[in-house]
């Protein structure tokens, strides 16, 4: 009895001294940090792929706004293997949930982080202070830190080639626009798609209709056949979802889509659409993030960076119209024409811009009035 009594006690003796070899050797904790502490927000161990994460205001199927941030996301991964580009977060709403969404990604190690939606903006400076390791990309926002930079691009640039297509191609020079917010962001557009019509058919109308919404098709579509009901016979519009085309459609009408090339969702009425190419620039910021040349900026990009451009024509636009609008993108990508170049007239038959003059970069990105030629109210 005693013998096997000293036979356990020796081997207890012996798992004790291996255990004490093991805490000996050298090895470390799981982590960065020698403490076996967590990794700290931002921070990745060296094995791991650079972590980069995307927070979405609609589904990334709306065939729009979503959907073209989305591509970019996949572009990212297939140009750069090194980057984890497989985190985001979908129909995330531009209020208190953002900021909550924003943190867990920033906990979760992510370094790079694009925010997609104007909304997101006083949340995203908000979570920025807490994770100053962590870059954050809003995209139509105008506020910055040294962590948070903006981008977007020059989408008045193809909204009046799409203005001059629409121009042509109406024969009640009533134009229809549904609207999503009253922003400066939607208002440029607005405009811009306005002078373009006007450039080429100076009789032109452009009926505007708002929605306050990004993402509702049904109510999108409700919007354009009320601008349908009221004369118009193309269909513009500032939403992510086809259903301004397909109401075009239903009534034998022509549409302009937005985001991406619509014609799949309405390929009788659609004649072309300003399209986001967001891929090119996703690749460069990130890179920049890991190179560490990255700084904080307003990002504008335009036609030549290609960041924005008009999409494909439908069989439907006339040739001597689209060789008209070509050879008004290429004077846009030469630097030989600027959309907001006077004379421009606001609603009431004001002069706001001279003859000779162009509007400043900070007055475009601030468009709180309508030009001549618009129809609608900005609400309040």
């Amino acid at each position: 009895m005693r013998k096997g009594w000293r036979f356990i006690l020796v081997l207890l003796l012996a798992l004790m001294v291996a255990v004490a070899a093991a805490g000996c050797s050298g090895q470390k904790p799981a982590g960065n940090s020698q403490s076996g502490e967590k990794p700290a927000a931002g921070e990745q161990a060296k094995d791991e792929k650079f972590k980069v994460a995307f927070i979405y205001v609609g589904p990334v199927g709306d065939a729009g706004w979503t959907w073209a941030h989305d591509q970019g996301r996949k572009y990212l991964a297939e140009k750069l293997p090194w980057v984890d580009a497989n985190t985001y977060m979908e129909s995330v709403p531009e209020g208190a949930d953002a900021e909550r969404v924003l943190t867990e990604l920033a906990e979760k190690g992510n370094k790079v982080i694009f925010a997609t939606s104007f909304g997101y903006m006083d949340y995203v400076i908000k979570v920025a202070e807490k994770y100053p390791d962590v870059v954050f990309l809003h995209c139509s926002g105008y506020k910055t830190a040294k962590n948070v930079g903006t981008y977007f691009g020059a989408m008045e640039e193809p909204r009046y080639l799409s203005g001059m297509v629409a121009g042509k191609m109406t024969q009640s020079n009533i134009l229809g626009y549904v609207a999503a917010h009253p922003i400066p962001e939607v208002i440029r557009g607005i405009n811009a798609f306005t002078l373009g019509a006007r450039s080429v058919n100076p009789n032109v109308k452009v009926k505007v209709v708002w929605t306050n919404t990004w993402y509702d098709p049904a109510a999108e579509k409700q919007a354009a056949l009320r601008l349908l009901d009221a004369g118009a016979d193309v269909i513009a519009q500032h939403q992510d979802t086809p259903g301004p085309q397909q109401a075009a459609q239903e009534r034998g009408k022509y549409g302009i889509g937005y985001n991406s090339d619509m014609r799949q969702f309405a390929p009788n009425a659609n004649l072309t659409s300003p399209i986001w190419n967001w891929g090119p620039y996703y690749v460069k910021t990130v890179e920049a993030v890991k190179n560490g040349t990255w700084k904080s900026e307003d990002y504008y990009g335009t036609m030549k960076d290609g960041i924005v451009d008009l999409g494909p024509f439908s069989d439907k636009v006339p040739q001597e119209v689209r060789d008209l609008v070509n050879q008004k993108k290429q004077e846009i990508i030469d630097g030989k024409f600027y959309v907001f170049q006077g004379p421009i007239k606001d609603q009431s038959g004001k002069v706001r811009v001279p003859e000779g003059q162009k509007m400043s970069h900070e007055d475009v990105l601030g468009f709180n009035w309508f030009v001549e030629g618009v129809e609608g109210e900005i609400p309040k």
